[in-house]
């Protein structure tokens, strides 16, 4: 791939958006080369957790080229996950990590939100600037940040087009964990660790019902539903859900296989 890095270590793929010139802004060929990346990992069965950062020390990702987007005067063609063959994903129950180096602006921003779990470098900002340029940031971000935030502090960062320091981010809930620059590896390495300890199926299937439960009406409707859950029907039937019992009477750890 030409501007993406794509490291696989273990049962963690990590996937590097790599234009640090351009603060990783994202170009057409780039949105399919992170579709293409984020495909393998979700049909990779022994992929269990990505990591998705930015090259360099800036930024994690600067939103659209929009200079290149200029250039060729056409309107862009996202691939079938939609922006960064991402924010439109939400077949994948595997747990996706945003370790945010830098600046993560307009669809930089829209990539983190989409993921589970955003680690950041205290050096980070976010924001959705769209509306300073005579756009909408329409790849999710006005919809997500609504509701992982509460709407008030969401609606002052969209209409005013604010950045938003890591700190804050912290503060108003959308960011897990704020760490020095030099930390952000590690930090992010202890959630990966923590997910690894537990059942990779129960763990895709924790976050599958998570997100089928915020589609239905209530929590009752949701708790009747889940039993129906393609995801929680494969856990059922899973090697997983007898291991762990099993390595709990023995005291000794568990050795999941993901299946």
């Amino acid at each position: 791939m030409q501007f993406v890095d794509v490291k696989r270590d273990g049962a963690v793929t990590t996937v590097t958006l790599n234009r640090p010139d351009v603060m990783n802004a994202i170009n057409i060929e780039m949105h399919h080369e992170l579709q293409a990346a984020f495909d393998a990992f979700a049909v990779d069965p022994d992929q269990y957790v990505c990591i998705v950062t930015g090259a360099g020390e800036r930024a994690f990702c600067a939103g659209s080229d929009l200079k290149a987007a200029a250039e060729s005067g056409l309107p862009p063609e996202y691939p079938h996950s939609g922006y960064a063959g991402l924010i439109e994903r939400f077949d994948c129950p595997k747990p996706f990590i945003a370790a945010v180096n830098g600046v993560a602006l307009g669809g930089g921003f829209e990539v983190a939100l989409a993921c589970d779990i955003i680690v950041a470098s205290d050096k980070a900002s976010f924001g959705l600037p769209e509306p300073l340029v005579g756009a909408v940031a329409l790849g999710g971000g006005l919809h997500r940040l609504a509701r992982q935030i509460p709407l008030k502090q969401a609606m002052a960062t969209i209409l005013a087009s604010r950045r938003v320091s890591a700190a804050d981010g912290l503060r108003m809930g959308f960011v897990n964990e704020v760490v020095p620059a030099s930390d952000l590896a590690a930090a992010t390495q202890c959630w990966v660790d923590d997910i690894l300890r537990a059942s990779p199926v129960s763990v895709r299937t924790s976050k599958a019902v998570v997100h089928r439960g915020l589609q239905e009406d209530s929590v009752e409707t949701a708790m009747r539903h889940q039993k129906h859950y393609p995801e929680f029907i494969a856990w059922r039937a899973s090697e997983d859900i007898k291991e762990g019992p099993r390595a709990f009477a023995e005291k000794c750890k568990p050795v999941w296989t993901g299946r």
